[in-house]
């Protein structure tokens, strides 16, 4: 279930991996802690092909940000209870820090031109704020 979209940064606590589905489609996954003090861990699945650069390029203790859809999924834990997690399905991946290296990858290539457009000086009037 889609809950709301989502950018945090974090350090990777755990190393990608890339795995395969039945399909053969690649899908890396990396843990991420985004907590200041405390561990605060959400995964990330970066099921893109334009990522892949990037998650071959994270390693643990990484600095990322991460731009998707914030979602959740239960697990089972191997004693076979069920929790809930929380995951970003990755529609962007940035590399923070030195270890940047201008690596960074956006699942949506385009660039959006606006046409030029003359905007006036004129404010608008108190009676035009529809709040």
């Amino acid at each position: 279930m889609t809950v709301a979209k989502a950018v945090v940064t974090g350090t990777v606590f755990r190393n990608p991996e890339k795995r395969y589905t039945s399909n053969n489609v690649p899908v890396s996954a990396f843990v991420l802690n985004i907590g200041d003090k405390e561990e605060l861990l959400i995964r990330v699945l970066a099921k893109k092909n334009s990522l892949d650069e990037v998650v071959s390029a994270i390693s643990k203790g990484a600095r990322v940000l991460v731009e998707g859809r914030l979602q959740t999924n239960n697990v089972k834990n191997e004693n076979g209870t069920e929790r809930k997690i929380f995951e970003i399905d990755a529609n962007s991946i940035e590399l923070m820090g030195a270890n940047a290296s201008n690596l960074s990858s956006d699942a949506s290539d385009e660039i959006v031109k606006f046409a030029d457009v003359e905007m006036g000086d004129e404010l608008i009037g108190e009676d035009e704020i529809p709040f």
